[in-house]
């Protein structure tokens, strides 16, 4: 897939700003810090990278989309991103098997890897069908924020968004309605970079420290998503 910096470098900002957040998020939990991180400019930090990573997750599909349907016909695309989703999936359930041996109480149910591994699946009808994923997303986001109000007394919706009561979790992510994002920046995809070409004015930053820094961080993204945590505790405990 042809790689575009600012596409790279936008999520390596939102990598730094979820590097940054997590390790306030430990400082309070494990240190006995008091950040004010659910509320004011510390939390928008880190909606900003969490939205950031799903919208830029949806439009990387459109891109990849885009070159793969080159060569390859329909069935075989079904495959390639079921595949996709499925290997994401899976990398979330691994998360899920780590935080429930270290942390029971709290482990995560449905993150954000859970999400988007799901979300290639259910995305891929709606790849070629921009204005009604633009659609969809909306009201899924809609839809989500009513959910949001409500509790349930069970547990088996809460992929989808409605919580058990006193549900806890270190990473929350369902359908609705972070599905909605995801479509959004599919949508996206397709209006800035149609045919996987970009369709606007952008100065070539290619060779710019800065640029190349972020574009580096976004390209690992996954990698660092999975290390970064265990090397921020460590830290902390070396420095407690």
């Amino acid at each position: 897939m042809k790689r575009f910096w600012e596409v790279d470098a936008l999520r390596g900002l939102a990598v730094i700003a979820m590097i940054a957040f997590h390790f306030l998020f430990d400082l309070n939990y494990f240190a006995g810090y008091h950040f004010s991180i659910d509320f004011g400019i510390l939390l928008l930090f880190g909606r900003f990278a969490s939205v950031t990573f799903v919208f830029l997750a949806g439009l990387a599909l459109t891109l990849s989309y885009n070159k793969a349907a080159i060569h390859m016909g329909r069935k075989d695309l079904f495959k390639k991103y079921l595949f996709r989703g499925l290997k994401i999936f899976g990398l979330g359930l691994i998360i899920t098997a780590i935080t429930y041996f270290f942390f029971p109480q709290e482990f995560i149910v449905f993150g954000v890897l859970h999400l988007i591994g799901i979300s290639i699946i259910l995305a891929f009808p709606l790849i070629c069908r921009p204005k009604l994923a633009a659609k969809l997303g909306i009201l899924i986001l809609v839809m989500g924020i009513i959910l949001g109000g409500f509790t349930a007394g069970f547990p088996w919706l809460v992929w989808l968004g409605l919580r058990p009561h006193n549900f806890v979790s270190f990473d929350y992510f369902p359908l609705l309605p972070w599905f909605g994002v995801m479509l959004l920046g599919l949508a996206a995809g397709h209006n800035l970079y149609p045919n996987g070409k970009r369709d606007f004015k952008l100065p070539n930053l290619n060779n710019s420290l800065v640029a190349r820094f972020l574009s580096f961080l976004g390209r690992h993204s996954l990698a660092i998503y999975f290390i970064h945590q265990p090397i921020l505790v460590g830290l902390i405990f070396f420095l407690m």
